[in-house]
């Protein structure tokens, strides 16, 4: 945490200070999440006990620590905030909140195996270059998972999400995806923008819905798809991603002074979440204390306040 705390002091010493992943965000817009009816009764857990359609927000950004032009390679984020969910919360001081946090990214093997290996990459990157690139030479696969998951890409809306990192559903274990529904409703993105990707975005969303299958794939071999090793893919030919819901993106105009400050204020994590949902694994525990104190120390530089409590009152705003 310490490392990642020095890195965003180094990166930002003046306000307004960024995540330490994912600053660069492309837009925060509303969305709908419908949860299918007729579930087997093996998926019918926590959010999906039952069909119900949940309001939420929805930010896309780059990964990068260094906010970088979009047409360079990057791992690109999803984060998904849904409004109105019941039930108490496993993250300490959101015990009550009525939002429930979704993270997916555009890979789906996590760079590192584990919290040690994870550290010691961050500790490289800091040190510079030079560390960095023998850190990589000395761990091949970290260096072949970062590099696959580097992707240059035309529009949020036409790629694939995953969580490497497994969930809870009920008594299972479980990865997430998010897979667009049809194809962009047409345009280019204009790369030699660097926010090409914000400005397509836009574009898209003024002309047409946009529409995600929420899928979620059960773990049915536990050496083939470990929990504590999310630098494995989880083979699709042993369990096959299965759709339990629906993200709906309507048509709408996200470049307003209020969404671009929401979309720098708002918080995720993946323990703002119900226990049905409870995440799993080295990382995700690490995720846990990491993702709140870096926020609250962001939040705090900026002299911002944490959106938690405005998120469904915006949401009303932003639709008149």
């Amino acid at each position: 945490m310490e490392l990642l705390r020095a890195k965003m002091q180094r990166d930002y010493p003046a306000p307004p200070m960024r995540r330490d992943a994912h600053p660069k965000h492309h837009a925060c817009v509303r969305a709908r999440f419908t949860v299918d009816d007729g579930l087997p009764s093996e998926l019918a857990h926590g959010l999906f006990a039952k069909p119900t359609t949940f309001r939420a927000w929805v930010r896309f950004s780059n990964q990068s620590g260094t906010p970088q032009a979009d047409r360079f390679g990057d791992i690109r984020g999803v984060a998904i905030k849904l409004l109105g969910v019941p039930g108490p919360k496993l993250l300490a001081g959101s015990e009550q909140a009525t939002t429930h946090d979704l993270i997916l990214i555009t890979t789906d093997r996590f760079v590192t195996r584990d919290v040690e290996e994870f550290h010691d990459l961050i500790a490289a990157t800091v040190r510079g270059r030079v560390w960095l690139l023998l850190f990589l030479l000395f761990h091949p696969r970290v260096a072949r998972n970062l590099l696959q998951s580097l992707q240059a890409v035309d529009s949020v809306l036409s790629i694939t999400y995953t969580s490497p990192t497994p969930y809870r559903l009920g008594p299972l274990a479980v990865r997430y995806r998010l897979r667009p529904v049809s194809a962009c409703p047409g345009g280019s993105t204009d790369l030699a923008n660097p926010d090409g990707l914000r400005q397509r975005l836009f574009d898209d969303l003024k002309a047409a819905d946009a529409e995600f299958d929420f899928m979620v794939q059960v773990q049915t071999d536990a050496r083939l798809m470990p929990i504590e090793d999310p630098g494995i893919r989880w083979p699709e030919s042993v369990s096959p991603f299965r759709k339990v819901g629906r993200l709906s993106i309507p048509r709408q105009d996200g470049d307003v002074e209020a969404l671009a400050t929401l979309a720098e204020d708002i918080s995720f994590n993946p323990w703002r979440c119900l226990e049905s949902h409870r995440p799993l694994g080295g990382i995700n525990r690490a995720r846990r204390n990491i993702y709140a104190s870096l926020s609250a120390y962001r939040h705090a530089f900026n002299r911002a306040r944490l959106s938690e409590p405005d998120v469904e009152r915006l949401f009303d705003d932003a639709k008149g």
